[in-house]
C-alpha cells in the first residue's frame, strides 16, 4: 500500500520526540493524582489502610458528602466530570499544598467565568473516548465514527487550551496561571488530529481518496469501470424495451452484480446471459448480459480491493491512537480537572461562597504568638451546605432546569454560561459562627435536644472536607481553618443486631477504631459521647477519652449532656466550652453557638412546652434541686436573660447600621458610575446626531441632483414653449426639497426672545450647554439668574441665559401630554390600591433615586415578554426598596398591563404613577 506523500509525512510527526521523552520521565514528573478523602497520611505507618478507608467511607456517609457532591453535578459540562460528582469521587487534596492548589484553581476559574461572559467556554464538546482508546489498545480496528470522535475530542481540547491562553494574555496572567498549569505539558496530538482529518471526512463519515495513492487509483479505476458497465447496460435495456421485452428500461443490482430486467417470455433477447434472480411473480428475470460479465467481475474485484485498502488505512490510524493511548488518557484527566474547577467556581457563585484560608501549624503558632485571642478556626456566618442547597434549589429554578447532566449550565448549544450569584436573602439555614482559639484541642458543646449541636458539628466536618476539595464555603468574610488529614466522625446510632452490638457498644467500638487511626492532623467529631450507659461511668469514660484525644489529634468536637465534662476547662486550657442558645421566652432553640459558655439541657422546659402534666414537671424540678450539689440561683438566670437581651439588642442595631451603610455605599457607587459615564454618552449622542445630519444632507444633495438630471434630460427633447414650464417645475421641486430639510421653528428664537424669557416649573426647555437637549424645569430661582433643571436622571442648576424655550408646536404637544398625564393621575387616585393601607405605616424605603440597578425598561417589548421581565424584576428586588418601571407612552397596552400587575402583586406595597417630571415611568414600592 502506497500512501500519499502528505500522509507519509504525518507518520513521523515532531511530537514523537516528546512522546519518547514522556515515556522516560512520566514516572518521575507526572503531576500529582488526587484521590478520595481516604488517602493515608505519610506519618501513619502503624494505621491499617483498610480501617482508614472504612472509617472515612462511614464518615462521608454520616456527613452526607455524596448529597453535597450531587449539588455540584449540575455545574459540570462533561459526562466524565458529571459521573465523578454523582459518585462523590471528586478530587480531594492529599496534603495542604494540593488542597491549596485546588482552591487556587477554583479562584482562577471564577476569574475566567467573569472574563468569558460574552463568549462562554464550551466544555460539553469534550467527549469521553476512554472506551475507544481501550478498544484501540486491545487490537480492535476502530470505525470511521470512532476515529472522528477522537478527532473531535482532540480539537475541542486544543480549543479550550487556546481560549484559556487568550484570556490570560488579555488580562492578568497570575489570575489564570492555576488553570493554565492544569493543561501545561499536555500533548494535544495535533499531528494525529490532522492525520484523521486528512484521511476521513467526518461530516460524511467516509474515507477520502487522498488517504493513500493506491486507494485513489482503485477508486478512479472503479469509476471508469462503472461508467463502462452503466453505458453497456443502458444500451441493452433500451434494446430490450424497444423489442417489447420490458415495460420500461430497468437496470438494478442482484447478488452484488449489475443486471437488467427482462420479461420471462423474452429471455431469448439476451443470448448467453446469466439469470441472477427472478421476481416474486416469476414474470421478470434479472439477467446479466454476456458482455457485462467481465465488467461485473472487475467491479467486484475493485470493490474488494477498495474495502481492503480502507481497512488498512483504519488499521494504521488505530495503531497511531493505540500508541498515543497514555497521552490521550492523561489529556482527558486534565480536562476533567478543568471542568471540575469551573464547576466548583459556578457552585461558589450559586451559594455566594468565599475562599477559605488553610492554616498550617507554623502559621498557627505565629498567629498565636502575635495575639492573645488568636483563632485557629475562624468561620463566621457559616450556613449548612446541604440545607442551603436544598433551600436554593427550591427557591430558584436553577437545579430543576439544569438537572440533566452534562451541558446543563446554559444555552441549548451546551456552552458554559456563567452562573450569577444567588441573591436570595433568607435566614434559612441559620448561619453559625465557629471560633476556636489556638491551642484548643477539645471543644465540648452542650445544650438542649434539637438545639443544633449535631448540625453544627456536621457543618464543621463538611467545611473541612469542602476546603480540602477546593470548594468555597457559604460563609462571610474569609474563613480560616486548619488542613486536616482525616475527618473521623461517630454520629448517629451505631447499634448492630447482626454483630450483637448495643447502642453503647456500637459507639465505643467506633470510637476505639477512631483512636487507633487518628493523628496529630486529624479532626474527630463525636456526638453524645459516653451516652447509653450509667451516667457516672459514662462521665468517667468520656473524661478519659477526651484526655487521650487532647494529646493525639489536632481538634476534637464532642457534644454531651454531661455537665461534669464542661468543668474540664477549669483544669486544662486546652479544653473549650460552647453552648447552644435556647430562648426561654419562646421555649425554642435559636441554633446559635455561645462560645465559652455551658448550656443546660432544658429537658423540663421542653417537656412542659410539649404538654406534660404540671405535677410531673414540679416533682422533677424538686428532684433536680435535691440531686444538684448546690441549688441554682435565681439571680443567675435573671442575669443570663438580661445579658442575652442586651446582646440581641446590640446585634440588631449593628445589623441595621451595617445594612444602611451597605445600601448607601451601593447607591453612591451607582450614581458615581453613571455620572462618570454621562460625558461619554453625551459625546456618543453628539456623534450620532452629526451622522444623522450628514445623512440628511447627502439625501438632499442626491434628490437635487436627481431633479437637475431630469431637467437636463427633458431639456434636450423640449421645445422653446416648454422651456419655462420645465424651469418652474424644477425650481418648485428644489424648493420643496430645501423646505423639507430646513430646521424647525425651535431654532428661530433670537437672543432678544431668550433674554426676556422666564422659565416656569414643569416646563420643557432646551439646554445650550448640552447641545440643545430637552430638559424639564424643576424650580426657578427668584433671587438670581439661575434655574434648576432635570436632564434624564441628573438635576443641575444652570444660568437662565443657557436655557431656551421650545417651539410652539412642541409646547402644545407637551401641554396636551401633561393634561393626559394629570387625568390619568386623577383616575389612578380614584382606583383603590393596596397602598392605602400602608400610608400611615412606619416602613421606610431606600432613597428615591433612579439608577440602572433599580430600573426595568419595558419599552419595545410584547405584553407577554413585559410581564415576565416585570415579574423577574420585582422578585429580584430586596425588601423595603423601590423599583422604577419605564413603560413609555406608546399605545398604553404595556402601561395598563404593568399597572394591573402592580395592583395584584403580593410584594408591591404601593405604587406612584408617572408625572410631568417623569413621563412614561411608574415607581413601585416593594415589601
Amino acid at each position: 500500500m502506497q500512501l500519499s506523500t502528505y500522509f507519509l509525512s504525518l507518520q513521523n510527526p515532531p511530537s514523537l520526540s516528546y512522546r519518547h521523552r514522556l515515556c522516560h520521565h512520566s514516572l518521575s514528573k507526572r503531576p500529582f493524582r488526587h484521590k478520595l478523602i481516604c488517602s493515608l497520611a505519610n506519618s501513619a505507618d502503624q494505621r491499617s489502610s483498610e480501617l482508614v478507608t472504612t472509617l472515612q467511607s462511614e464518615t462521608l456517609k454520616t456527613l452526607e458528602w455524596p448529597s453535597l457532591c450531587n449539588y455540584l453535578s449540575p455545574f459540570t459540562s462533561t459526562s466524565m466530570a458529571f459521573s465523578l460528582t454523582k459518585a462523590a469521587a471528586i478530587p480531594v487534596g492529599q496534603s495542604r499544598e494540593e488542597s491549596q492548589k485546588l482552591l487556587d484553581q477554583t479562584t482562577s476559574a471564577l476569574h475566567a467565568l467573569e472574563a468569558l461572559k460574552s463568549e462562554p467556554l464550551d466544555l460539553s464538546v469534550i467527549e469521553d473516548v476512554s472506551e475507544i482508546l481501550h478498544s484501540a489498545a486491545s487490537g480492535q480496528v476502530l470505525t470511521v465514527r470512532e476515529l472522528c470522535r477522537v478527532r473531535r475530542m482532540l480539537g475541542a481540547a486544543r480549543a479550550v487550551s487556546e481560549k484559556l491562553a487568550a484570556i490570560a494574555e488579555g488580562g492578568s496572567l497570575e489570575r489564570y496561571t492555576p488553570l493554565l498549569e492544569i493543561l501545561q505539558g499536555c500533548n494535544f496530538q495535533l499531528e494525529l488530529e490532522r492525520k484523521i482529518g486528512f484521511c476521513i471526512d467526518c461530516s460524511l463519515s467516509t474515507i477520502l481518496g487522498r488517504a493513500s495513492e493506491e486507494l485513489e487509483l482503485i477508486r478512479e479505476e472503479r469509476k471508469r469501470n462503472m461508467e463502462n458497465l452503466d453505458s453497456l447496460l443502458k444500451e441493452v435495456s433500451v434494446s430490450i424495451f424497444q423489442a417489447g421485452g420490458i415495460d420500461k428500461p430497468l437496470i438494478t443490482k442482484r447478488r452484488s452484480r449489475m443486471c437488467v430486467g427482462v420479461k420471462a417470455t423474452h429471455k431469448y433477447l439476451l443470448p448467453g446471459g446469466v439469470v441472477l434472480n427472478v421476481s416474486s411473480s416469476g414474470a421478470t428475470y434479472f439477467m446479466e448480459p454476456k458482455e457485462a460479465v467481465e465488467l461485473n467481475n472487475m467491479e467486484v474485484k475493485l470493490s474488494n480491493s477498495e474495502k481492503a485498502e480502507e481497512m488498512a488505512i483504519l488499521s494504521l490510524l488505530t495503531s497511531e491512537i493505540a500508541e498515543s493511548e497514555a497521552e490521550i488518557k492523561y489529556l482527558l484527566d486534565r480536562l476533567i480537572e478543568v471542568d471540575l474547577a469551573f464547576a466548583r467556581a459556578a457552585y461558589a457563585q450559586w451559594v455566594n461562597g468565599v475562599c477559605p484560608i488553610l492554616s498550617s501549624k507554623e502559621s498557627e503558632m505565629l498567629i498565636s504568638n502575635g495575639a492573645d485571642n488568636a483563632l485557629s478556626i475562624d468561620i463566621e456566618g457559616m450556613q449548612h451546605p446541604l440545607l442551603l442547597g436544598s433551600f436554593l434549589s427550591n427557591s430558584t429554578d436553577f437545579i430543576t432546569s439544569n438537572s440533566m447532566g452534562p451541558s446543563v449550565l446554559g444555552n441549548k448549544s451546551g456552552e458554559m454560561t456563567p452562573i450569577k450569584s444567588s441573591k436570595v436573602v433568607s435566614n434559612f439555614p441559620i448561619p453559625i459562627d465557629i471560633k476556636v482559639q489556638c491551642g484548643t484541642r477539645v471543644v465540648i458543646i452542650s445544650g438542649p435536644n434539637t438545639g443544633g449541636k449535631t448540625a453544627s458539628m456536621k457543618t464543621l466536618g463538611l467545611a473541612s472536607i469542602m476546603s480540602k476539595a477546593g470548594m468555597y464555603l457559604p460563609a462571610k468574610k474569609q474563613p480560616r481553618l486548619p488542613w486536616f488529614d482525616l475527618v473521623l466522625a461517630d454520629i448517629g446510632d451505631s447499634q448492630s443486631l447482626e454483630q450483637s452490638l448495643s447502642t453503647f457498644s456500637g459507639h465505643i467500638s467506633q470510637i476505639c477504631e477512631i483512636l487507633e487511626v487518628a493523628s496529630k492532623e486529624s479532626l474527630v467529631l463525636i456526638d453524645e459521647i459516653g451516652s447509653g450507659t450509667d451516667p457516672s461511668e459514662g462521665v468517667a469514660l468520656s473524661t478519659s477519652i477526651l484526655q487521650y484525644l487532647k494529646n493525639r489529634v489536632n481538634l476534637a468536637f464532642v457534644t454531651t449532656h454531661y455537665a461534669d465534662l464542661s468543668r474540664l476547662k477549669e483544669m486544662d486550657p486546652q479544653y473549650e466550652n460552647a453552648a447552644m442558645e435556647f430562648s426561654l421566652e419562646t421555649l425554642q432553640p435559636t441554633y446559635q453557638i455561645l462560645w465559652g459558655r455551658t448550656g443546660d439541657s432544658n429537658a423540663l422546659t421542653i417537656a412542659k412546652s410539649i404538654g406534660f402534666d404540671g405535677n410531673i414537671i414540679e416533682r422533677a424540678k424538686m428532684w433536680v434541686e435535691s440531686l444538684m450539689p448546690e441549688k441554682q440561683q435565681e439571680r443567675k438566670v435573671v442575669l443570663q436573660q438580661s445579658l442575652m437581651e442586651e446582646r440581641n439588642r446590640l446585634e440588631a442595631q449593628f445589623k441595621r447600621a451595617e445594612s444602611l451603610h451597605a445600601e448607601i455605599m451601593k447607591l453612591y457607587h451607582e450614581v458615581r458610575s453613571e455620572a462618570e459615564n454621562l460625558e461619554e454618552r453625551e459625546r456618543a449622542l453628539r456623534v450620532k446626531e452629526t451622522q444623522k445630519v450628514e445623512q440628511e444632507l447627502n439625501a438632499a444633495k442626491s434628490q437635487i441632483e436627481t431633479v437637475v438630471q431630469e431637467f437636463e434630460n427633458q431639456l434636450q427633447t423640449a421645445n422653446s414653449e416648454e422651456f419655462n414650464s420645465l424651469v418652474k417645475k424644477s425650481e418648485s421641486a428644489i424648493n420643496s426639497i430645501l423646505k423639507a430639510h430646513q430646521p424647525g421653528d425651535s431654532f428661530s428664537f433670537t437672543e432678544t426672545d431668550t433674554s426676556s424669557y422666564q422659565p416656569v416649573s414643569g416646563e420643557q426647555v432646551h439646554l445650550k450647554g448640552l447641545g440643545n437637549k430637552l430638559a424639564t424645569v424643576v424650580a426657578a430661582s427668584e433671587d438670581d439668574d439661575t434655574v434648576l433643571v432635570q436632564y434624564g436622571k441628573i438635576r443641575v442648576r444652570v444660568e437662565k441665559s443657557n436655557v431656551r424655550p421650545i417651539s410652539s408646536s412642541q409646547r402644545n404637544n407637551v401641554i396636551s401630554s401633561r393634561q393626559s398625564f394629570e387625568r390619568q393621575g386623577e383616575q389612578s387616585r380614584e382606583v383603590p390600591s393596596n397602598s392605602d393601607a400602608t400610608e400611615s405605616g412606619a416602613i421606610t424605603y431606600g432613597p428615591l433615586i433612579q439608577t440602572s440597578k433599580n430600573t426595568v425598561d419595558l419599552r419595545g417589548m410584547r405584553v407577554e415578554e413585559a410581564e415576565i421581565q416585570l415579574d423577574m424584576a420585582i422578585s429580584a428586588r430586596g425588601s423595603n426598596s423601590v423599583l422604577f418601571i419605564v413603560h413609555g407612552m406608546g399605545t398604553g397596552v404595556i402601561k395598563e398591563r404593568a399597572l394591573e400587575m402592580l395592583r395584584n402583586h403580593p410584594r408591591v406595597m404601593k405604587y406612584e404613577q408617572e408625572n410631568p417630571l417623569n413621563y412614561g415611568c411608574t415607581v413601585a414600592y416593594i415589601k
